[in-house]
Order: C-alpha cells, then sequence, then structure tokens
C-alpha cells in the first residue's frame, strides 16, 4: 500500500518513521514544518487541492493523520486556527479518501469528554462533553469525517509523550534534574501513551486494511472495520503519579515532587478530572496489545538516555 502520514514531524509522525522502518509499505511523509536532514514532503492540509494533488500522484490508498492543533490553553483564543487545523483538514483529507477509495487513520483525543462526571473508563459511544475548544475542534473533526461517508478508523487517544519534541515527559525529566521541589496536580487522572506503542497499533490496522484490499475487499466500499476506537496504554494515574516514576525510571532522586490540586495552576480551560478510556474494542476488533504505561515509560527513558 502507499500510506500517506500527516504532522510527519511531530511525536507520533515521527515515530511512524520508526515503524515504517520495518513495513513493506511505501510510506509518503508529510509536514509544514521542514526538518534538515529528514525526508518530508511539504503539505499544507488545509488546501483541499493539495490534498487531492498528492494522493493521486502518489497513488495513496490510506492516510494517517498525525497533524493536529494541540496547544489547549492557546486554542481558547486561537478558534478559527484551532478549527481550521482539528476539523477542517481531517474533512479535507477524509473528502479526499472518499474520492479514491481509501481510508483515513485519524487521531483524536481524550479531550472529547470532560464536562460530565464520570468515574469508570470512557467508551467509544459515551457522548462528547469537551470543557474547551481543543476538546470541540477535535470532536466537530470526528463529526466531519464521520459525515464524508469514507472508510475511517478514529483513535482517540490519551496524554502523549516520545522521545520526539515537546511534551509533558521530556518536560519532567529536565524539571525533576534541576528543581529543588516540584508540585504536581493528583486530581486529574488519565493513562499515559508511549506515541511508538500507538504507531504500533496504527500498523496493525494498516496491516488489517491492507489485507482486506488484498482480498479485492477494500475497493469495493465499506471498510468492515470502519468506526471509532480508543487508545492508550494500559492502567490508570494521577499527572502527580506519572511524574514520580519518570523521575524514578531516570534515577532523578534530588527533587521533592508534591501532590497538589489543579486550582493552584489555574488554566484557560477545565481539564477532564477523569479521562481513563476504555481500550476494550480495540483490542476485540484488532488484536491490538496494549502495553502497561510503567513498562513503555521505562523504553521510553532508556531511549532518551541513549540518544
Amino acid at each position: 500500500m502507499n500510506i500517506l502520514v500527516t504532522g510527519a514531524n511531530g511525536q507520533l509522525g515521527n515515530e511512524m518513521r520508526i515503524v515504517a522502518c520495518g513495513s513493506n509499505d511505501r510510506y509518503i511523509f508529510t509536514d509544514i514544518n521542514q526538518v534538515e536532514g529528514v525526508e518530508t514532503t511539504f503539505l499544507d492540509i488545509t488546501d483541499m487541492e493539495a490534498v487531492r494533488s498528492i494522493v493521486a500522484e502518489e497513488r495513496v490508498d490510506a492516510v494517517v493523520n498525525c497533524a493536529a492543533y494541540t496547544n489547549v490553553d492557546a486554542a481558547e483564543t486561537n478558534v478559527t486556527l484551532a478549527e481550521k487545523l482539528n476539523a477542517d483538514a481531517p474533512e479535507n483529507l477524509a473528502k479526499a479518501m472518499k474520492e479514491v477509495g481509501g481510508l483515513l487513520v485519524q487521531i483524536s483525543t481524550d479531550y472529547v469528554f470532560g464536562a460530565e462526571p464520570y468515574n469508570t473508563p470512557c467508551r467509544e459511544d459515551q457522548k462528547g462533553t469537551p470543557t474547551g475548544v481543543y476538546g470541540l475542534t477535535k470532536l466537530h473533526g470526528e463529526e466531519r469525517i464521520i459525515a464524508t461517508g469514507c472508510k475511517y478508523v478514529i483513535i482517540r487517544t490519551a496524554w502523549l509523550y516520545s522521545e520526539f519534541g515537546k511534551n509533558f515527559c521530556k518536560t519532567m525529566l529536565n524539571l525533576t534534574a534541576t528543581k529543588p521541589q516540584l508540585k504536581v496536580v493528583f486530581d486529574q487522572v488519565g493513562t499515559p501513551t508511549y506515541a511508538l506503542d500507538l504507531a504500533r497499533a496504527i500498523e496493525v490496522i494498516l496491516a488489517d486494511y491492507g489485507r482486506q484490499m488484498q482480498n479485492g475487499e477494500g475497493q469495493r466500499g465499506a471498510y468492515s472495520k470502519t468506526g471509532v476506537y480508543h487508545y492508550s496504554n494500559e492502567g490508570v494515574c494521577s499527572w502527580y503519579d506519572f511524574t514520580k516514576m519518570i523521575a524514578e525510571y531516570s534515577g532523578q532522586s534530588g527533587c521533592d515532587i508534591q501532590p497538589c490540586h489543579s486550582h493552584e495552576f489555574p488554566s484557560p480551560v477545565k481539564r477532564p478530572a477523569y479521562s481513563v478510556l476504555d481500550k476494550t474494542k480495540i483490542k476485540e476488533v484488532f488484536g491490538v496489545e496494549v502495553p502497561y504505561w510503567t513498562d513503555s515509560l521505562r523504553k521510553c527513558i532508556a531511549n532518551l538516555k541513549n540518544v
């Protein structure tokens, strides 16, 4: 298959590059941001004609959309841009895939939930109740994709981290190494997601779709596994617990890490207090194996130490 990856120079996009190294499929990595020494095709996914053009030129069978506006706080004052990147652009990709009978794999977020109080893992059919612009625009993106009638797999994930770019894990590695004391919120609970694990789950989905195409089913209409899925690592923790493990696994014992309440760090957005995702569906439908969060965190920190 010919697989187009957008946002290829971000966290998940870079992990998709690693996954692609062991694949027999042909990957086309695109981004609006160019990185010296990294092969990347420029693509503005907000430009419908540009999307159509590259899909035709590269004979694209599937798109993995790793691009998004992800600055949760800044989205509150950049509503138009967030909507453009998180809703309009995915709709463009969905329309392009609909036109050629291809598959769109869209990455969404736990932030589509949060306004309603709950304390059980969120299922895919749970109503979206976002508390801010970021979550709302990502929910709009899901709705726009579904409305096109294309073949799609929407994957909601949470607390993404990796060796690449800016993320909570790398920030806390730095802070716990340089600060004598640190306060971290304990009243927001979820599950960290190692981006490489998510990339491997996407690889499983693409392989499944590829098999269906080879059997002559992929071009004949609907993909039998089209739908919304959840993926994060297994387990549950707070941001405080996450930070404690980051410090422990990196060997940082000099920082006094203390739990605190969310209100001690005022934010323009009320973040979900409980955003644990139920992964039952993706495991049953695709046979995806989901690692426990601390096991994956150890691997990521080990990789960072070797950089």
